[in-house]
């Protein structure tokens, strides 16, 4: 703050639209980028023919934001821009539902159904199971 900015003013900045911007767009760049390293590694040390890095991502996001909701407005009480750091910016770029649908559709193209129900099925089950966890981790810290 500068001697000839007024704490109002400084309120006002502090409060832009363009500051949220900002926020989940620094979020969104992690995001990105871990995913990308993620896959890159999960499909040379564990297997290319499963998409085991789309579903570690998706099931690690959905856990992250599990707790992290709960963490930061139950036992935290953080400023929300964190979660739109975490959540929006992080989450949001980290968590792959696209590539799990396009994956998930080129088994069904390909006619491999076992790949298809398995890819299906452990994405929505562990994602769902690992939000859970995350929301009851967060009250147990």
């Amino acid at each position: 703050m500068t001697p000839t900015t007024t704490v109002e003013e400084n309120s006002i900045l502090r409060n832009l639209p363009i500051n949220d911007f900002l926020v989940i767009s620094a979020g969104a760049i992690l995001g990105a980028n871990a995913r990308w390293v993620i896959s890159r590694f999960a499909a040379r040390i564990l297997s290319p023919v499963f998409p085991c890095g789309t579903l570690f991502i998706n099931v690690t996001g959905s856990f992250v934001v599990g707790f992290f909701m709960i963490w930061s407005s139950e036992r935290a009480l953080l400023d929300p821009r964190w979660r739109l750091l975490i959540v929006v910016g992080f989450c949001g770029a980290f968590t792959t539902f696209s590539s799990f649908a396009f994956e998930t559709m080129a088994y069904f193209e390909q006619g491999q159904w076992l790949m298809m129900l398995a890819n299906f099925i452990s994405n929505n089950l562990l994602c769902l199971g690992a939000a859970l966890a995350g929301m009851a981790f967060a009250r147990a810290v």
